[in-house]
């Protein structure tokens, strides 16, 4: 029997390509293309804007966002415009806007993130298994997938809430339950061909165990794909938050949501439509940012792009 190194087994057998993140100039690689990529740069540093925004959200909100004013209606009853008391306006419940605007970010990210990490968590272990065992194992798994995903995405999400009730961790829970389909099928192809390579081959010779070989030797080959599926999901997840609660189904009220602020906006889009733009928007430039940044990690991460710089 062939005699490795310890650190070798830990890493990758000899032949194994090494995990591109682990790489030494891989984060220098990437400002290098971030920097030369305005749409990129753009799209990243929105991104981290949008979170420092959610993160220190009670101290950049200049109201408590359920807070009703005295002077948040005209003397008609109708909502405020924006002003300098009110930079936005406020609503037909006499609240600030632009602080329910920063909420709704927190619970947008919240959301997104995760109910991404779970899908994502799902999909990896389902498809892994799935490629990695074959046979019953693998029809079994394949056929649930299947069976989620011939469920039109946003109607199944709208039965389950049905189901268990509105709340932000059903709305995470089912969120994940209905998205971790797609990344489970990418992976699993990827491991069908992965764990057919020599150093796969050569790990299972030397005895070791079908979970370490997935986890040291299948898995870091894998990350690109999750890392890139991770940030498109975010934007998918956000936008599935936001039909839900634009449907009176999703983060319950008082809780800030973007999705709750357009449908509220939109029986005020001729009188009031800072309540129906505003959230807009931002739900427009967070799906679009998290979109144009996976584009970017796509082609980053992208092994014949790569040979090409």
């Amino acid at each position: 029997m062939i005699n490795l190194p310890e650190n070798e087994l830990d890493f990758g057998i000899a032949g194994s390509e090494p995990t591109m993140l682990g790489q030494p100039n891989f984060w220098r690689r990437a400002l290098k293309s971030l920097m030369h990529d305005g749409v990129a740069l753009a799209s990243v540093a929105f991104i981290v804007l949008l979170v420092i925004v959610a993160v220190f959200a009670p101290w950049i909100s200049p109201y408590n966002p359920v807070q009703q004013f005295a002077n948040g209606l005209s003397p008609v009853g109708a909502p405020v415009g924006p002003g300098s008391h009110f930079l936005l306006g406020t609503d037909s419940a006499a609240r600030d806007v632009l602080s329910r605007l920063i909420y709704g970010a927190r619970v947008s990210l919240l959301v997104g993130v995760v109910a991404t990490s779970l899908a994502s968590a799902i999909g990896v272990v389902v498809g892994a298994i799935a490629g990695y065992a074959g046979g019953i194992v693998e029809s079994v798994l394949m056929r649930l997938t299947d069976m989620v995903l011939s469920f039109p995405i946003l109607l199944f999400c709208v039965a389950l809430i049905a189901v268990t009730g509105p709340s932000t961790r059903n709305v995470v829970l089912v969120i994940a339950f209905a998205y971790w389909t797609y990344l489970a099928r990418v992976v699993r192809g990827q491991v069908l061909s992965l764990k057919e390579r020599e150093f796969v081959t050569a790990a299972r010779t030397l005895g070791v165990g079908h979970i370490k070989i997935i986890r040291k030797h299948i898995l870091p080959h894998l990350m690109p794909t999750i890392i890139v599926y991770a940030t498109l999901g975010i934007a998918t997840s956000i936008l599935l938050e936001a039909s839900l609660s634009f449907l009176g189904i999703g983060v319950p009220l008082p809780q800030a949501s973007w999705g709750e602020m357009i449908s509220e906006g939109q029986q005020y889009f001729q009188s009031a439509p800072w309540l129906l733009i505003a959230p807009g928007v931002a739900l427009i430039l967070t799906v679009l940012a998290f979109n144009l940044a996976g584009d970017w990690l796509t082609d980053l991460l992208d092994p014949a792009t790569r040979e090409g710089r």
